[in-house]
C-alpha cells in the first residue's frame, strides 16, 4: 500500500478565484503532475547501508558509478563505500559523460577522486571494457547507475562490457538496482537486428525495454553465457508501473541533456531523430522537448503533426537557436513537444510518425539513412522510407516484440 500525499486545501476565500485558472491550465500540466510518491522506495545502495554492507564485507571493491548514485538522503555510494567499516574501496569506475555527469565529448581520460584520492578509470576514453590490469587486487565490481529505460542510453552497455570482463577475469558482479523511470511495463519499438550489437545497442532489446539493470544483468549473463558470480540487490518498495515521479526519490540529471522525467519519457522516440540532420534540442533549455532544423518549416509540420490526432501529446511551433552541438548558433524552425496526457502517450508511435511526415514532407533533405544508426533495425527503416503507415510498421516488429517479452519474463524481478 502506498502512502498517499495529503493534497493542500485552499481557503473557501481563495477556491472561487484560482479554481477557473487551474481548470484552464490543466491540460497543459498533466504530464509533469507528480504522481502519489511511495516514501518506502529504496533503491540498493539504501538496501545495502540498512544491511550494514554485510554483502561487501572483507573484500575490495571497484565501483561502477556516477552522480546518480546515491542513496535517499544524497549520500554518494563512494562516500558510503569508503566509510564503510570492513570495506575496501580500491578503485572507481565512471562511464559516459564521466564520474560528475558534465562532460558531453567523445573521450574522457582517467582521473582521481578529490574526496578519496582514489583513482578513477574512465569506461569511455581509450577502452569501454575493464581490462585485466584495472580489475587487479579487485575481488568485486559494485554497479549503480541510473538508467533511463531506452536501449540507446549506453549506462546499460558499459554495465553489459564489464559483466564480460567480470566473467573474464574471475571477479564478483553486484548490481545495486534502481526503478526504470519510464516504468517498468511498458515495451515497445522495433528488436534490435542480429549482428548490430553496438556501444548504443549492446543487446537483442527493443527500444524501450521496461526492465531495470537489475533485471538486465540477469538477462545479460543468462543469454550471452556469461560465467559470472552475479548478485542483484534489489530495490524495494518500487511498483512496475511506477514512473520515477512516484518514487518519492531525488531526480538528478543522469547525463548532461537528460534534464528531466520528461524528457526521459520522450527520450526512445525523440532520441531516434538526433542521429538524423535534425536538432533535438541539445543546446537548448529542453534537449528532447523539441527538434527543428533551418530547412524545416516549423509551423506547417507542426499543423501536419496535430492533425494526425496522436493521443497525449500536443505540437507548437518554435523558433530556436543551439548554443552548443548540432546548427550551433544558427536558428532553428521546428516543433516543441507538450506531453497532455502520459497515460495515453506512446513516444514510440511519436517519434516514428515523425521520422514518417519527414520522409513525406522532405524526402530529398531529411537524412533518413541516419535514422537507422540507433534504430538498428532495417526492416523498420526501409518502411519508412517507403512511407508505409505506422499500423504496418508495428506489425513488421511485432514478432520480435513478443518474443521479448516471453525472453524476459524470467528475469523480472519487480511486480
Amino acid at each position: 500500500m502506498r502512502n498517499r500525499c495529503e493534497k493542500p486545501t485552499l481557503s473557501n476565500r481563495l477556491l472561487p478565484i484560482l479554481l477557473p485558472i487551474l481548470l484552464t491550465a490543466a491540460p497543459l500540466i498533466t504530464a509533469g503532475v507528480s504522481h502519489a510518491a511511495n516514501s518506502g522506495v529504496l533503491t540498493g545502495i539504501d538496501v545495502l547501508k540498512r544491511e550494514n554492507f554485510r554483502q561487501l564485507q572483507d573484500l575490495r571493491i571497484g565501483l561502477i558509478t556516477n552522480q546518480t548514485g546515491i542513496d535517499r538522503a544524497g549520500n554518494s555510494d563512494i562516500q558510503l563505500l569508503h566509510a564503510a567499516a570492513n570495506v575496501k574501496l580500491v578503485a572507481i569506475f565512471s562511464p559516459e559523460h564521466g564520474l560528475a555527469g558534465k562532460f558531453d565529448v567523445p573521450v574522457i581520460e582517467d582521473g582521481k577522486d578529490s574526496a578519496t584520492g582514489l583513482r578513477v578509470f574512465s569506461l569511455y576514453g581509450a577502452t569501454r571494457k575493464p581490462g585485466p590490469e584495472m580489475l587487479a587486487g579487485i575481488d568485486v565490481l559494485v554497479f549503480d547507475i541510473q538508467d533511463i529505460g531506452t536501449r540507446f542510453y549506453t549506462y546499460i552497455s558499459t554495465m553489459g562490457l564489464a559483466m564480460q570482463a567480470a566473467a573474464e577475469n574471475g571477479v564478483r558482479f553486484i548490481v545495486l538496482d534502481r526503478p526504470n523511470p519510464i516504468n517498468g511495463v511498458t515495451v515497445s519499438g522495433p528488436v534490435l537486428d542480429e549482428g548490430r550489437q553496438s556501444f548504443t545497442g549492446f543487446h537483442l532489446l527493443p527500444v524501450r525495454h521496461g526492465m531495470t539493470t537489475g533485471e538486465l544483468a540477469r538477462m545479460f549473463r543468462a543469454e550471452l553465457q556469461l560465467d559470472l558470480d552475479l548478485r542483484v540487490i534489489a530495490a524495494e518498495g518500487w511498483n512496475r508501473a511506477d514512473y520515477f515521479d512516484a518514487t518519492g526519490l531525488t531526480w538528478v540529471n543522469p547525463s548532461p541533456n537528460m534534464r528531466s522525467l520528461t524528457g526521459a519519457i520522450l527520450y526512445p522516440g525523440i532520441g531516434l531523430l538526433e542521429t538524423t540532420n535534425l536538432s533535438v534540442g541539445r543546446g537548448t533549455d529542453k534537449p528532447f522537448e523539441l527538434f527543428g532544423a533551418p530547412w524545416l518549416d516549423g509551423d506547417s509540420f507542426t499543423n501536419v503533426l496535430n492533425a494526425i490526432g496522436l493521443p497525449g501529446v500536443r505540437f507548437t511551433a518554435i523558433r530556436f537557436t543551439p548554443d552548443t552541438s548540432k546548427f550551433e548558433a544558427e536558428e532553428c524552425s521546428g516543433v516543441s513537444i507538450a506531453i497532455t496526457g502520459r497515460e495515453h502517450f506512446d513516444p514510440l508511435r511519436t517519434g516514428i510518425e515523425i521520422a514518417l511526415q519527414l520522409r513525406h514532407l522532405y524526402p530529398e533533405t531529411w537524412d533518413a539513412d541516419a535514422y537507422d544508426r540507433l534504430l538498428a533495425n532495417s526492416a523498420v527503416l526501409e518502411a519508412i522510407r517507403l512511407g508505409r503507415p505506422y499500423a504496418e510498421i508495428v506489425s513488421i516488429g511485432h514478432t520480435g516484440l513478443e518474443e521479448f517479452r516471453q525472453r524476459r519474463l524470467p528475469f523480472l524481478i519487480y511486480d
